[in-house]
């Protein structure tokens, strides 16, 4: 006869996953204003690339405790595996800047094309086979992504927030291919790489931006480095930390359609307090961009989110 106690539900592991979930939620929902303390910089006089790139510092700066107490898992990581947390890091960067360039909810929606971009190279790159659920991704992906660009007259991107945008999806897409292939860093180390991705990637973006602006009035100059340390220590450390954690203990399922809180609180915001509203057409375009990232994460049929493989 089977255990009886091994059926039973286990109150701690339900504990943390309802706090996983929340963490996700919450993590999800910072994402979805980040667009705020990256465009107070800005108007600081610390706008294009400068801003994140100071806080992209600081961040590494916070985390050198954590990455010497997991130095030796870093040089056990494969090169590989190194290399995509870098790249994840420049993907956040271009994320970063496309919300100073673009309009908040449209590189918001342009990153969330994620999964068309995966599905892609999961099939040049790892030879796997397009389902027929893979072709509605990218099917739904792309009439998603024409609609939202579309309503500007061309369906594809014109400003400079627009390409960051798209290039920030496509650069996650190839890093977090790579990081579940060859990553073996923990969430302390992991961050550490990650946020030296994102000071990489932004200065391989200065040349395409304005130049050193120089520091701020000194009425504002504490301002500023308020909102850099609140967004090093709130939005790059602790969040990213929380993903890293809850990444662990949820089903990827379950974990992916959490994180779309970024998208509802990042379209929402931006309309009600950055003067964005999405116009008709792009909000067609960005119910077709979710409805894609939910089939992409949803559990088959027959099947709950909290059967699906870690």
């Amino acid at each position: 006869m089977a255990d009886t106690k091994s059926l039973a539900p286990n109150p701690a592991a339900a504990r943390r996953t309802r706090l996983a979930a929340a963490g996700i939620l919450f993590a999800g929902a910072l994402w979805g204003l980040y667009w705020i303390p990256i465009r107070r910089l800005e108007a600081l006089a610390l706008g294009g690339v400068w801003g994140s790139l100071i806080v992209a510092l600081t961040t590494c700066c916070l985390l050198i405790p954590w990455a010497l107490a997991g130095r030796a898992r870093l040089r056990r990581c494969h090169p590989l595996g190194i290399l995509a947390v870098l790249l994840g890091g420049a993907a956040f960067m271009c994320y970063s800047v496309g919300l100073v360039q673009g309009q908040v909810a449209v590189v918001i929606l342009l990153f969330y094309l994620t999964p068309v971009w995966s599905s892609l190279i999961e099939r040049l790159w790892w030879r796997w086979p397009l389902t027929g659920r893979r072709l509605a991704v990218i099917a739904l992906g792309l009439g998603g992504l024409t609609l939202v660009l579309g309503a500007a007259g061309s369906p594809l991107p014109r400003t400079l927030g627009d390409w960051l945008g798209l290039v920030s999806g496509v650069l996650w897409a190839i890093a977090s291919s790579g990081m579940r292939a060859r990553s073996t860093l923990g969430p302390g180390e992991g961050s550490f790489v990650f946020a030296l991705g994102a000071v990489l990637g932004a200065l391989a973006l200065t040349p395409l931006l304005a130049p050193w602006p120089g520091l701020p009035p000194m009425p504002a100059l504490g301002q500023a480095v308020a909102w850099i340390a609140v967004s090093a220590t709130l939005w790059w450390a602790i969040s990213l930390a929380i993903v890293v954690w809850a990444a662990s203990v949820l089903a990827p399922a379950r974990l992916g359609i959490l994180m779309m809180s970024e998208v509802l609180v990042g379209v929402l915001s931006a309309a009600l307090f950055a003067g964005e509203p999405l116009s008709a057409l792009q909000l067609g375009g960005a119910l077709l961009v979710i409805a894609a990232a939910v089939l992409e994460v949803a559990p088959l049929p027959g099947r709950r989110l909290s059967d699906t493989a870690r």
